[in-house]
């Protein structure tokens, strides 16, 4: 078996004979998909995907301030053997009281000891943040005045899923046009095998993102997946940063970390496009856009 020329074998013995044979260069199999990579291909443009090794942190893990089941020197602990060089410990809000979500003194409670640990522990930035949820009128969970004095939040829709497209798209937009957030977590909502996403015009969210500078969350845990690769492609095309997250709830969830990269691939994202992948000091410089 091989590649042949007539009787002649021109290759076969390696997958990228394959493409040299028609005079391509190699292409990753997470874009061979007819869309358009064999255009991209012959004019040189094929993106240089994100790998594995490109992320030095994971910015969407919950500890036992609400539903995560371990401390945050645990998980902070797991994320030095990972070879991180941040993690961002983001817990639920307190409207969500059914996933312990913090009220505001818990909160403040949970900063005052990530500032406690970021003094101790050598190596590892610690980022204390938040979930918070944009609730049905599109207003956020915590005031200003607390958003403020978190490193990052996250917006995220965790209620009131049978909204009509016009008003969910309306509300996640005004939701994430407060000046305090930064990502919107898994846009679409929805839970592979369980739960469809929730109708919402996502072009518009795309677009009203990039406006707004807001980045948008690759939530790599097995049942979300989301958002979608098909729709990651489209916020790479309008300049948006994305995050690749685990929404680790235990240890052993921060590997699901290789799921999200693999959607990453699928819609053509590249180092460049993908937010913890930068040093610590460009991830800073990138929160505080505001």
């Amino acid at each position: 078996y091989g590649i042949f020329s007539g009787k002649k074998k021109i290759g076969g013995e390696e997958e990228i004979d394959v493409f040299k044979s028609v005079g391509l260069p190699y292409i990753p199999p997470e874009l061979r998909e007819n869309r358009g990579e064999i255009e991209a291909a012959k004019e040189g443009r094929l993106p240089v995907l994100v790998e594995c090794a490109d992320i030095k942190g994971d910015l969407h893990i919950h500890s036992k301030y609400s539903d995560g089941e371990n401390t945050i020197e645990e998980i902070v602990r797991k994320a030095k053997q990972m070879g991180y060089e941040y993690v961002g410990i983001v817990d639920h809000s307190r409207s969500m009281r059914f996933a312990g979500g913090l009220s505001i003194s818990d909160l403040k409670k949970k900063i005052n000891e990530i500032r406690r640990l970021n003094e101790k522990i050598k190596d590892i930035t610690i980022l204390a943040g938040a979930e918070v949820d944009i609730k049905v009128d599109g207003s956020l969970d915590y005031p200003d005045e607390i958003l403020k004095e978190l490193d990052i939040v996250i917006a995220a829709i965790h209620s009131g899923f049978k909204m009509d497209q016009e008003k969910m798209t309306e509300r996640i937009i005004k939701g994430i046009e407060n000046e305090y957030v930064h990502i919107l977590a898994h846009p679409t909502g929805r839970l592979i095998g369980k739960r469809d996403p929730y109708r919402v015009d996502v072009e518009r969210l795309i677009m009203a993102a990039a406006k707004r500078g807001i980045m948008l969350e690759i939530n790599a845990y097995p049942e979300r997946l989301d958002l979608p690769d098909i729709y990651c492609r489209r916020a790479k095309d309008e300049g948006i940063i994305m995050v690749i997250s685990t929404d680790a709830h235990h240890l052993d969830q921060m590997r699901f970390m290789k799921f999200g990269v693999g959607v990453a691939r699928r819609g053509w994202l590249e180092k460049k496009n993908i937010l913890n992948t930068f040093s610590l000091k460009e991830l800073f410089k990138k929160l505080k856009r505001i």
